[in-house]
């Protein structure tokens, strides 16, 4: 097994992994760990990771294929006499070992994560080094290369909504076409200004129509670099994007209910119960983007 220094050799307050020859490597997929160099290659080439982020994949890594709860990681990696927020410290190092991964806690290829349980190393992993480290996964590579590699489980549960996590690119594709259907609104609207402040002066004669307007143009003119900033970065999957948004969501929550009230200037065409009926459901929308977000880019781990 996987030995660890003492606390008081850490100036990070964290038993560090000391280098060992009999240590070998572990492979998986293009990456490989290194126990005696303290490295994590990709094809080759040493990648930067911290020093928890490492530790937390060297015990995943030597229990592939099982879980590892939260209270074990604690234990292994932060000592009673450790005082620092461990439900951040560990969500942090293993959001900052994903990105090192490139992995993702909503389409998993490496760790999966159990809500409110731990992780498990998912994917099948070789042996790279000659001796034997001890009863982990490590050494139990051969045997499990003959064997069918560990599956995840049918459904991901998400930390915080306790859904499902359906598959990122169905919620970030939904979530793009909000965004779209945005821009048409303002382009329809700016398109054809003039019929706009006809149907508003007809409902609020003298200078209200000309309020709206001015408030057409102005959250227009808002929203679509807004808009687009959303659509680009759902589409190259900005993985800070779910912090973004939360930041950016009372603006936002703001001008959707403004916008929400544009089918009551079809009131004429499409009758007062079809135009309250699109406005309760434009309404709703912020909030479903909200959630899309969140399903898509799940920040931490409970």
């Amino acid at each position: 097994m996987l030995h660890y220094a003492s606390l008081a050799s850490c100036p990070s307050s964290m038993p560090a992994l000391q280098p060992n020859p009999s240590r070998g490597t572990a492979r998986f997929g293009l990456f490989e760990l290194d126990l005696a160099a303290g490295e994590l290659r990709k094809n080759g080439a040493k990648l930067r990771l911290q020093e928890q982020p490492f530790q937390v994949l060297a015990l995943l890594l030597d229990r592939a294929g099982q879980v590892v709860t939260r209270e074990e990681l604690r234990q292994k990696l932060w000592p009673a006499d450790t005082f620092v927020d461990f439900d951040h410290s560990l969500n942090t190092a293993v959001n900052k070992l994903r990105e090192a991964l490139g992995d993702s806690a909503s389409s998993p290829r490496y760790i999966e994560t159990l809500a409110r349980r731990g992780y498990r190393f998912i994917a099948p992993v070789q042996n790279g080094g000659t001796d034997d480290v001890g009863t982990g996964a490590f050494a139990r590579s051969a045997e499990r290369s003959e064997a069918p590699a560990p599956q995840p489980s049918l459904e991901v549960i998400h930390p915080d909504l306790e859904v499902p996590i359906p598959r990122r690119s169905l919620t970030r594709g939904l979530f793009a076409l909000i965004q779209l259907m945005y821009l048409i609104f303002y382009a329809v609207a700016l398109f054809r200004l003039h019929g706009v402040f006809s149907v508003a002066d007809s409902l609020l004669p003298g200078g209200g129509a000309r309020i709206l307007v001015a408030t057409v143009m102005v959250t227009a003119g808002i929203g679509i670099p807004l808009r687009f900033y959303l659509l680009s970065a759902a589409g190259f999957d900005y993985q800070r994007l779910g912090e973004k948004f939360q930041q950016m969501f009372p603006f936002i929550l703001a001008l959707d209910q403004l916008w929400a009230i544009a089918p009551f200037l079809l009131m004429q065409k499409i009758g007062l119960g079809a135009a309250f009926a699109a406005s309760a459901a434009l309404l709703y929308v912020p909030f479903s983007e909200r959630t899309l977000i969140r399903m898509a880019y799940v920040s931490s781990t409970k």
